[in-house]
């Protein structure tokens, strides 16, 4: 019985990079052995094992065999005699395709050490189009370490979309995988890549129509790379990467994809009201005012926080305009409203005095400033 460690844990190291989870494989075992010597089965589909003391994950080698259509279509085989290359065969990238032995010694039989210093992904076999997930996964890669795609992975990731691989994609996979490219360096990498191999057009057809409409390359999403650079939360960055889009246009996407309530709702808000918060140097009290119901600013403040940070991400007067909107709402939410409601018992008219102390306390702040 050999251990090898493997994938990502093995590339990140070579690149320089912290290493935060260790893979293994294990050859020449069989579970019989593994669980013998103390390792826990926790795999459903294929033998995996945890180390009974790091609690780490170690999976018997394995060859996998396209069944049916979409990336759940497999059919794993173990035994003793698979050996590590036929275990690194399948995986998706070269650089995902290199193992270390007990000693450290490197085996790559797929050359994923020269990729890595080339900065390029390059898929293992044509094994690859089997798996519609890894048009994705290759996507999210070029975020995160901003390599290139070789011109023969986009080929094939091009073709798999036109046979329909694509379409195989379940929308909490795609979500997923989005919500993981989205936090990563470079995002607006993850969705070039997407339409350049025809995928975003399947997966996003709004995003995708909105990219392809514009002259230059994503002119219009700076913000998406700005809320990156700021290390800004997933809704923030969700947000500004669809404040672009009609609000309709958002709300289909997010359907389609079942996103989360937080990352939809922000999206929608930043559709419709963004351009607003971003011309709030130049909007009356009352028009501040109708913003503020709107967005639903008073039971949700800390949303309207985030639609904020949305809304002026690149903007060249972020800092007067978010301190006008700060000052003006904080006028606003210090009115007492649960007295005001004590002094008429009709609703509307209980609403229509509210509104107007909280014109004022809005009028009184402009004035000041």
């Amino acid at each position: 019985m050999k251990i090898y460690t493997v994938g990502g844990a093995v590339r990140d190291e070579l690149l320089g990079l912290p290493v935060k989870d260790h893979d293994y494989v294990v050859v020449g075992a069989t579970p019989e052995e593994m669980v013998k010597q103390g390792y826990k089965p926790v795999g459903k589909d294929f033998p995996v094992f945890l180390h009974p003391q790091t609690r780490e994950e170690y999976a018997l080698a394995r060859t996998e065999r396209k069944t049916a259509p979409g990336y759940k279509g497999f059919v794993f085989h173990t035994s003793p005699d698979v050996t590590l290359e036929q275990d690194l065969a399948r995986r998706d990238f070269t650089i995902n395709a290199i193992a270390k032995d007990e000693v450290g010694k490197l085996i790559d039989p797929f050359g994923g050490a020269a990729d890595l210093e080339a900065r390029v992904l390059k898929h293992v076999s044509v094994a690859f189009a089997e798996d519609p997930v890894r048009i994705l996964r290759a996507a999210r890669f070029a975020a995160r370490f901003g390599f290139a795609i070789a011109p023969e992975t986009l080929l094939l990731m091009h073709r798999m979309v036109e046979q329909g691989e694509a379409d195989a994609l379940v929308p909490e996979r795609v979500w997923q995988e989005f919500a993981r490219g989205l936090m990563e360096k470079m995002p607006l990498r993850m969705f070039g890549v997407l339409l350049e191999c025809g995928a975003l057009a399947r997966i996003a057809p709004e995003l995708n129509a909105y990219l392809e409409s514009e002259n230059a390359p994503y002119p219009s999403l700076a913000a998406l790379d700005a809320a990156a650079q700021a290390n800004a939360p997933l809704e923030v960055r969700f947000a500004a990467l669809l404040r672009v889009l009609d609000p309709l246009a958002v709300e289909l996407l997010c359907n389609r994809l079942k996103v989360p309530g937080e990352c939809r709702d922000l999206a929608l808000l930043a559709a419709r009201h963004a351009n607003a918060i971003a011309d709030a140097l130049n909007l009356d009290a009352r028009t501040l005012l109708e913003l503020f119901d709107t967005t639903d600013v008073w039971r949700r403040p800390e949303r309207f926080g985030l639609l904020t940070d949305v809304a002026l991400i690149g903007e060249s007067d972020a800092r007067e305009t978010r301190s006008r909107l700060e000052r003006t709402l904080k006028a606003a939410l210090g009115v007492d409203a649960g007295a005001i409601a004590k002094l008429a018992s009709d609703p509307e008219q209980i609403r229509i005095n509210i509104d107007a102390a909280r014109l004022d306390a809005i009028r009184h702040v402009l004035k000041m400033h």
